[in-house]
């Protein structure tokens, strides 16, 4: 008996990936709520599978299948991306079913060739414009290049009106749902953005052409199919219309303050600014970072104005989980921020310079020469710690075109 069946999507179309619900980090990002490895079957004349699963979930995956034909009868096998998540079982799949075309991009048979160094190489190139014909259907092929590796591209079914997306528009989301409004949006929303912030904000530019092609292109799609989380068939306007926003990241009253500290002197600034964020209207969140993962500060700040970071100084040097974050955020590249730094030392104080070349290096457009006290914050240094949240708060305020 196969514990795990297929979920259909449509009457050609079923879900046949993989539940992780164990995982809580992926490379770095915290995915407290567990992901899926989407992989897709198409009862096309030549049945066709989209993406393959991470290599433990191989006999899941195939399990899913055989709920719905034999794998034996898949004659094409589609590589949207070619990162391990979504290929790591591609050469069992391969081995087990054994199809008569394997496809992926240009760059994607680059890496597949990288991966898994094959002596008779199975794949043959696809790029943009080109089609794959499925008998009675066929699949379209755009390339996303960058979005998020180079080998990305998405595979659109014109006949049922689908869009594989690879890993656009999806989530880090265990769930037994496998569409979008069978979750709750509010869930989706945070999932999502948090997606956003740590795969694609880098790339944000190109989230920008991307949608701008695809509205030229006028795709009718009635389901958009991305490689982790549910399935949109509901709110596909809306998530594409919040990867739109993220991407083009406009100003809003909203900062992030984040520090670490040793004896709470830093603590106390850090309280401090956020005071004189709200006192000109902006919406302040502290976020301690022993209390919180740098992938869900990269959320914040996804949907801020303004970055202030706060650190010690030991041993000359900024605090190393305050280093941690901002080599993190630097890689992000987080746009269209103002900022400062600030923080509290003993008998050298170079964090708040170090900070301050490191938000630069961002581009973020400081307010601030920065802040910084010796040990024990005293009155006029909290005073002063308030009037530099004010100033941000201020300036912040000046770019979103005044209170509102």
């Amino acid at each position: 008996m196969d514990v795990f069946k297929a979920v259909k999507l449509t009457e050609n179309v079923y879900w046949v990936g993989a539940i992780d619900w164990a995982i809580r980090d992926f490379h770095g990002y915290s995915t407290g709520k567990g992901s899926t490895y989407n992989a897709y079957l198409i009862l096309s004349e030549k049945v066709t599978l989209i993406d393959t699963v991470k290599a433990p979930f191989f006999e899941e995956m195939m399990m899913r299948i055989s709920s719905v034909i034999d794998p034996s009868g898949i004659e094409i096998i589609v590589s949207n991306h070619s990162e391990l998540d979504h290929t790591g079982s591609l050469r069992q799949t391969i081995a087990a079913v054994k199809p008569d075309k394997v496809y992926a991009s240009p760059m994607g048979s680059k890496a597949l060739a990288a991966h898994f160094h094959w002596e008779d190489d199975p794949i043959e190139v696809v790029k943009t414009g080109d089609s794959i014909n499925l008998g009675n259907m066929r699949i379209e092929i755009i390339e996303t290049r960058m979005l998020h590796w180079p080998d990305s591209m998405v595979s659109y079914l014109p006949e049922e009106k689908i869009l594989f997306s690879q890993d656009g528009f999806g989530m880090h989301l265990a769930s037994t749902e496998r569409f979008d409004d069978e979750l709750p949006l509010s869930l989706l929303e945070v999932e999502a953005r948090k997606y956003y912030a740590n795969i694609l904000m880098p790339f944000s530019p190109l989230v920008t052409s991307l949608l701008g092609n695809l509205a030229k292109m006028a795709l009718e799609i009635d389901l958009l199919c991305p490689d982790h989380g549910p399935v949109w068939r509901t709110n596909i306007d809306w998530i594409l219309g919040k990867w739109g926003s993220w991407a083009e990241k406009k100003p809003c009253p909203r900062a992030v303050v984040i520090y670490d500290t040793m004896w709470n002197s830093t603590r106390r600034m850090a309280e401090a600014i956020i005071e004189g964020l709200a006192q000109e209207g902006v919406s302040g969140i502290l976020m301690p970072l022993r209390a919180s993962h740098i992938s869900d500060i990269a959320a914040e700040v996804l949907e801020a104005s303004a970055l202030i970071v706060g650190s010690p100084t030991i041993n000359g040097r900024i605090f190393p989980s305050v280093a941690e974050c901002m080599n993190y955020l630097g890689g992000l590249k987080p746009g269209n921020l103002v900022g400062a730094a600030f923080g509290s030392y003993g008998w050298s104080g170079e964090a708040v310079k170090e900070l301050n070349g490191l938000l630069e290096g961002m581009k973020v457009e400081l307010v601030s020469e920065g802040l910084r006290t010796v040990y024990v914050p005293d009155e006029q240094v909290l005073e002063e710690s308030v009037d530099l949240g004010r100033s941000a708060g201020r300036r912040i305020m000046e770019i979103c075109g005044g209170k509102e």
